[in-house]
């Protein structure tokens, strides 16, 4: 990156686990730096901020678009991304988060994490990891939020509508999938943070598909601080209703995800999961088609952090249809990655 430009250190050395932890100026410099890193990407600019320097990207869960993101961005930024995959590690022998994230601390410069499976566990073990290490540790998803791909939806929403969100309509529904029950994290980090910035957020799903309840606290104060506003509904098509975004993504059943911790089983844990796509199997009718997209404003667009589940959660002529911003969602996920790791990991003195 030539030396007209620089990253200022509000964000130095600091997590970014959560985007609730951050405060509005700390996000704002992360989408600004987000603009510039993809304008130069764009341009064949080279932006090496991070030489020589070692992100470590621990894998509880599988992954496309964060793996690639975190990787390709890390060698674009001058350094390298050394994946880990934790079957493959002694964190399967029961080495504890702690001890892990010390060790990799003294090897490298950050911990990039994505842990979201599991009610109450992916986020704790981010934290533990924290507490114990002296390099950012970056979420790449946890049970709670999926902080890199709501910043990512955030940066696309402002490309597309401008910088000043104030009063814009977003449709966070659930929707229905036959794959798996899962996490809860991205509809979470979408309610807590476009109330942040005054966005009319309105989430919706069926009985039982609640979201943990402190984000809906959040998401409560975020709307009352911001202007904007925060509801709930159990109507897919009141929820499309005027919207100016839509994002149909199915999540779990949270009380039968809870319940799954306390089974030991494998042969319970299946049987858990079939019950959970068993009560997915009640809404299939679900699904964002043509239909509900005509609820929305003629100018909306329709989102998804991908990979939808085709036919289930959105239909081929709205996903690949002129309204859908999903592959440049999905791009975007490339240049925030590399703003928060730019914004965070930092060069260590020699």
């Amino acid at each position: 990156m030539s030396q007209s430009y620089s990253v200022p250190d509000i964000l130095k050395g600091l997590d970014y686990i959560e985007t609730r932890d951050l405060t509005l100026e700390q996000l704002d410099l992360l989408l600004e730096v987000t603009d510039e890193l993809k304008k130069r990407f764009h341009r064949g600019e080279q932006t090496l901020l991070l030489p020589h320097q070692t992100a470590y990207l621990l894998f509880f869960d599988k992954s496309t678009r964060t793996r690639n993101a975190f990787e390709a961005g890390m060698t674009q930024l001058g350094g390298h991304a050394h994946f880990l995959d934790v079957a493959h590690s002694q964190i399967s022998h029961g080495e504890t988060a702690a001890d892990t994230g010390r060790i990799l601390a003294a090897m490298g410069h950050g911990i990039c994490v994505r842990h979201d499976l599991i009610p109450g566990a992916g986020n704790r073990y981010m934290r533990e990891m924290a507490e114990a290490s002296n390099v950012p540790i970056i979420n790449m998803q946890c049970d709670v939020d999926h902080p890199t791909q709501t910043l990512a939806d955030l940066f696309t929403l402002r490309e597309r509508f401008g910088t000043n969100l104030q009063g814009l309509k977003i449709a966070v529904s659930w929707a229905y999938a036959p794959s798996y029950a899962k996490p809860l994290s991205v509809p979470q980090g979408l309610i807590t943070l476009m109330t942040r910035y005054g966005m009319n957020v309105t989430l919706a799903h069926p009985s039982g598909y609640d979201l943990m309840p402190d984000t809906l606290e959040s998401a409560k104060q975020g709307a009352a601080a911001s202007g904007g506003s925060f509801e709930m509904v159990h109507d897919m098509d009141a929820a499309f209703e005027n919207a100016d975004v839509v994002y149909p993504k199915s999540w779990g059943v949270y009380d039968l995800m809870v319940e799954r911790l306390n089974l030991s089983s494998a042969e319970a844990q299946t049987e858990n999961e079939r019950q959970c796509l068993e009560r997915n199997a009640q809404y299939r009718d679900w699904i964002c088609d043509e239909r509900r997209m005509s609820l929305a404003k003629p100018s909306a667009v329709y989102m998804h952090c991908l990979p939808a589940d085709r036919g289930a959660e959105v239909t081929d002529a709205v996903i690949d249809g002129p309204q859908s911003i999903v592959f440049q969602e999905a791009e975007n996920r490339l240049h925030t990655a590399k703003a928060i790791m730019a914004c965070t990991m930092r060069e260590r003195p020699f």
